[in-house]
């Protein structure tokens, strides 16, 4: 790493940290359940992403193909995200956005209709396969199976208080907060556009983050389990019929 890329995350870490003291910290830790920071969690998180990564193979490839043949540009999309501790890292997922509109351009988040999804990349998002790539990032150490959505550093630092404490924690794939606001894009896109980010960063991401550090604080290996589980038959039901 460059003495540059060196400053940067740590003036990032700093940046995500900065209201919350260590004794705020040390407070919070005191309420979390060991198995959110043990060393078993992250075996677990291994074990899971090889079989799920080893069984999801063959739906990989075909989706990559379909992906370069639906529209131009990279079948992989990678996004800067926020990660344990306050760093980076590229969160991977299929690229559900016409390349040549930008992915970067416009909002950070996307409404239900947003105009940049292709046919195809809209058929990925509503079975949640454009994350089968984040298993990827679990095998990496980047996230975990079970955990807060990592979000974009611009939306992280409008976090105050003891919801910046999530920070402590690995993202992941599904969480609580994940299962709750499955159908986010369709709420978004009941606010005006001009007013979409503000509404996310006011109300939706906080209610979001607290309702995964409420997790944290009492998750076992069985609740991350069910969280899993559930999530498989949230999917499925979803297209029941």
């Amino acid at each position: 790493m460059t003495r540059l890329g060196s400053c940067h995350r740590n003036s990032l870490q700093l940046s995500i940290m900065k209201n919350t003291t260590p004794a705020t910290f040390a407070s919070a830790l005191t309420k979390v359940a060991p198995w959110s920071l043990s060393g078993s969690k992250r075996v677990f998180d291994i074990c899971g992403a090889i079989v799920l990564c080893t069984a999801a193979a063959p739906m990989m490839v075909i989706l990559a193909l379909v992906l370069k043949a639906g529209s131009r540009g990279p079948f992989l999309f990678r996004q800067t995200r926020v990660g344990k501790n306050g760093e980076e890292f590229p969160l991977l997922k299929f690229r559900t956005m016409y390349s040549h509109r930008g992915n970067n351009s416009g909002p950070l988040i996307t409404r239900f209709g947003d105009s940049r999804v292709t046919p195809v990349g809209r058929w990925l998002r509503n079975w949640k396969l454009d994350e089968l790539p984040q298993f990827v990032n679990v095998l990496r150490g980047d996230m975990s199976l079970v955990g807060h959505r990592p979000d974009v550093l611009q939306y992280m630092q409008t976090l105050t208080g003891q919801d910046r404490n999530i920070q402590y924690f690995r993202p992941g794939i599904t969480s609580p907060a994940s299962l709750r606001f499955r159908n986010e894009e369709q709420e978004l896109a009941k606010v005006p556009p001009e007013k979409m980010e503000q509404f996310y960063v006011s109300n939706l991401l906080p209610q979001k983050v607290r309702m995964d550090l409420d997790y944290a604080e009492r998750a076992t290996f069985s609740t991350d389990c069910r969280i899993l589980l559930r999530t498989a038959f949230s999917v499925l039901w979803s297209h029941r019929g």
